[in-house]
């Protein structure tokens, strides 16, 4: 007699229920919405800390500008998300929220891991809340604090990682292929921005286009998010085809 799949079974219906090989069935459905979701890589320069999206814009009816896929976080934070975007936005806004409370508290700015760790903190709580379900996203945190540049991934469990580059969404094992055999520790934001692109360019092809892409980083000389315009995005892309 054939085992029952562990669906069958019921083992999927609660988040707070282990399979009998351990596992947390919803928790797994949730980290393969990450993997269908659109692509965004994080990559720390030596001058500080870039992110890099694609948008999914397929609606020629949709405003490219209007749509956000990387979020200031506080002045010299930042973050990018794949999945459920609709999950990420209440996590940033309630990260948002605890940068300007420490802000007013301390009058300085907060430590990167203190918001990254908020974040797990309350993505974790829902895998093994009855009645919830886990956060269907990742998150990339990118900033500079007075450790220098950072980059996080946090994942629907509630766990996260520190990396030097990292890529999250679609496509997701080719972009850290390429992202191990061409990433240097010595690479530029300039350097990072053109190799991201060009990444990109790669994995979406005759898809690529830039009011689909949105880029941001934080220098380490003045600890400010920027993001970049369609027109620097622009000019990025066409000095890639040059070559």
């Amino acid at each position: 007699m054939q085992p029952m799949p562990h669906q069958l079974m019921g083992y999927d219906r609660a988040i707070t229920m282990f399979s009998p090989d351990g596992r947390l069935l919803q928790v797994e459905y949730a980290k393969k919405t990450v993997r269908q979701g659109s692509t965004a890589i994080g990559m720390i320069c030596s001058d500080g800390v870039l992110l890099v999206t694609d948008k999914r814009i397929v609606d020629t009816l949709v405003i490219p500008e209007a749509v956000e896929k990387i979020w200031q976080i506080d002045e010299h934070i930042g973050a990018t998300a794949s999945g459920i975007l609709s999950d990420a936005r209440v996590l940033i806004e309630r990260a948002q929220l605890t940068a300007q409370q420490y802000r007013v508290n301390y009058d300085a700015q907060i430590d990167i891991l203190s918001i990254v760790k908020d974040i797990c903190d309350l993505k974790q709580i829902c895998t093994q809340s009855g009645g919830l379900r886990p956060f269907g996203v990742s998150v990339l945190i990118a900033g500079v604090d007075n450790e220098g540049p950072k980059l996080f991934e946090t994942d629907p469990t509630g766990i996260f990682f520190r990396y030097r580059a990292s890529v999250i969404g679609e496509a997701e094992p080719e972009i850290e292929e390429i992202l191990q055999r061409e990433y240097k520790d010595s690479i530029t934001v300039d350097d990072g921005l053109k190799l991201c692109l060009r990444i990109l360019s790669k994995i979406l092809d005759k898809n690529f286009n830039v009011e689909r892409i949105d880029a941001a980083y934080i220098k380490t000389s003045d600890r400010k998010f920027t993001k970049l315009s369609k027109r620097e995005l622009d000019r990025v892309v066409k000095d890639i085809k040059k070559k």
